[in-house]
């Protein structure tokens, strides 16, 4: 590719070593991949990853065209995206406190039926949502990313969609790999309490995560 000129190659290493230290730091998108695995399974948590990692793809895009600048110049969209974002967070948390409360619904009757799961386009949705309306994460993309891009470089823009895709690929990857070993730990323990325990425990989470986010400020 034109934008891996030799400068840039010299960067992958760290540039990668970063992401995954960054995938790996609990946050959102980490918490909301691993609590909708040990909700629904392993299809509610790969599409709850997916829609994660394309609302990456759409910040980093922003980011790359200048769509991010707005954010950090305009401190009224700034706060808007803020705001629902953790609005949005608070109705997760709400739906995770909930269900936590009422545990799984018991049965008198083998035939009685169950409670339609969530479909995997309302987890998509769900992973797409929480990623996109956090406007930490494009201001994250348009500091983060330029580091690893040396100034000489003439071919700035595509260079930094680079960086985006590989930073893409290893968050989809991590978050993969978070869901299997998840669904795996799962299968090995006892649900009932210890599945309702990590539901409120997440609820409060997203609580604290939304009050850090209506926190932030536009520095």
């Amino acid at each position: 590719m034109t934008g891996f000129d030799p400068a840039l190659l010299q960067q992958l290493p760290l540039f990668m070593a970063a992401v995954l230290v960054l995938n790996a730091t609990p946050g959102v998108d980490l918490l909301l991949t691993v609590s909708r695995t040990a909700q629904s399974g392993v299809r509610a948590g790969i599409m709850a990853a997916l829609g994660i990692n394309v609302g990456c793809a759409l910040h980093a895009l922003a980011a790359a065209f200048g769509l991010a600048a707005l954010l950090a110049w305009s401190a009224a969209a700034f706060s808007l995206l803020k705001w629902a974002g953790a609005a949005y967070l608070l109705w997760l948390a709400f739906g995770m406190l909930r269900g936590a409360w009422r545990g799984p619904v018991a049965t008198s009757t083998a035939d009685a039926p169950a409670a339609p799961p969530a479909s995997a386009a309302a987890d998509f949705r769900r992973g797409l949502l929480t990623n996109l309306l956090n406007p930490k994460v494009a201001l994250f993309m348009l500091a983060f990313l330029p580091q690893f891009i040396p100034a000489p470089s003439a071919h700035k823009t595509l260079a930094f969609l680079s960086l985006g895709l590989l930073f893409i690929v290893q968050s989809t990857l991590f978050l993969l790999a978070v869901v299997l070993l998840t669904a795996r730990l799962t299968q090995v323990s006892a649900l009932g309490r210890s599945a309702r325990a990590l539901q409120a425990a997440g609820g409060l989470l997203f609580i604290a995560l939304a009050a850090r986010l209506a926190s932030a400020r536009l520095d």
